[in-house]
């Protein structure tokens, strides 16, 4: 069975490749997915001997894709400082993996860029206001899918991937994809919804070609959000809209046709990606699993049919809900599509080990196909101890079988 854990280039240079890696294998982890090209922030480094907090540069690749990779790309990469000092990173890790029987996976962060939004505010998502979302990239804008199939692409043939998982190749929620973020509302999962919706202008050409009446949609998000955020929070009817989910709007024809054209604009993208990789197996990485994905443009189940692999994390919840996910995720998705499981193992997520490993295996008796865990070098050593329990009752599942 697959088993991965999430980590970043720069936490195998500070703890050392070869120290990082042994201890992956001695806890039964069998491959780590590294990030590729991925956003900004602020990093505790827990493990690192080196250093406590770590900035990494914003949207930016760590190998170095050579400039001809994306000649038929107007939107441009750029190669990060660590590629650049370390362009041999990639490589060495993988000699140094196979060599310990085990494989490396890139994790890339797809339509969350930034540094890309501030030079191409135009391939954003715009909401129903007219307001540009520099961190969101649009993936009905034709400039932004041709950067992503030449991305992915490129990272297919320059790296000796065994899968190659795409994070955010969706439209993003509104809400904590920013820094400083400031609210004094309280936004609502209503609200936070209507927010994300795209409007920009290859939205709005594109919506219009298959029979949208797209003006009037834009119109009913704002005026629901101007009328929602003047309401006590207890009033906005945010609870029926998750429980009712797309039923919610069933008043309104072109806001349902609107959510359908949305999911299958993030289908055809994923399936043209598909075309461009056939080295590494291909993986969607969903936060939410197929029930709830429609919150984020995702056909999680039309998705599925150009995968080699879906992984649906399982973060804040129990073991009942991580059966369920996966229970569900297998019975809906492609058949040919492996389920996989994301856990992290972080504090205060669970009471204690015992907690951790029974989520493991509740999600191993719904039939999950692998499981990725986050993340190396965010979580205390102590916790590398979870992940090996976690492996332990993975491989005593499979001999059972």
């Amino acid at each position: 069975m697959y088993t991965s854990m999430w980590t970043y280039a720069w936490d195998l240079d500070d703890c050392g490749m070869d120290v990082a890696l042994g201890e992956l294998r001695d806890h039964g982890v069998g491959d780590v997915s590294v990030a590729t090209a991925y956003h900004c922030g602020r990093f505790l480094q827990i493990r690192s001997p080196r250093r406590k907090i770590y900035f990494p540069q914003d949207g930016v690749l760590y190998y170095p894709a050579p400039a001809e990779d994306f000649a038929d790309s107007r939107i441009k990469p750029l190669v990060g400082d660590f590629a650049r000092e370390r362009p041999d990173f990639f490589p060495e890790l993988s000699r140094r993996a196979e060599a310990l029987g085990m494989t490396v996976s890139g994790w890339t962060v797809c339509l969350h860029n930034t540094r890309l939004g501030y030079l191409h505010p135009e391939a954003c998502v715009q909401n129903a206001f007219g307001d540009t979302v520099y961190f969101s990239q649009c993936p009905a804008n034709d400039d932004v899918r041709a950067y992503m199939a030449a991305l992915l692409r490129s990272e297919d043939r320059r790296l000796s991937l065994h899968t190659l998982q795409m994070e955010s190749m969706n439209y993003m929620g509104f809400a904590h994809e920013y820094h400083h973020e400031k609210d004094g509302v309280g936004l609502t999962a209503l609200e936070d919804f209507l927010l994300s919706l795209c409007f920009c202008p290859a939205c709005m050409r594109k919506g219009r070609a298959a029979g949208i009446n797209m003006e009037h949609v834009r119109n009913r998000v704002r005026d629901d959000v101007v009328r929602y955020l003047s309401l006590p929070r207890a009033e906005v009817p945010s609870d029926r809209f998750l429980r009712e989910g797309p039923d919610f709007f069933a008043d309104d024809a072109d806001v349902r046709a609107f959510l359908n054209w949305r999911a299958g604009v993030v289908t055809s993208l994923v399936e043209r990606v598909a075309g461009e990789v056939s080295r590494a197996q291909l993986c969607f990485l969903s936060l939410l699993a197929n029930a709830s994905s429609w919150l984020f443009g995702v056909d999680l189940k039309a998705v599925s049919r150009f995968l080699g692999s879906a992984l649906v994390c399982s973060y804040d919840c129990g073991a009942d809900r991580a059966r369920a996910d996966v229970a569900a995720s297998r019975a809906e998705l492609d058949p040919a599509c492996k389920v996989y499981t994301g856990m992290r193992a972080f504090t205060p997520e669970y009471t204690g080990r015992e907690a951790f490993v029974d989520k493991v295996r509740a999600a191993l008796a719904a039939g999950t196909q692998g499981f990725v865990f986050y993340n190396y070098g965010l979580i205390p050593q102590g916790r590398m101890r979870w992940i090996g329990e976690a492996c332990e009752a993975i491989r005593e599942t499979e001999e059972k079988r």
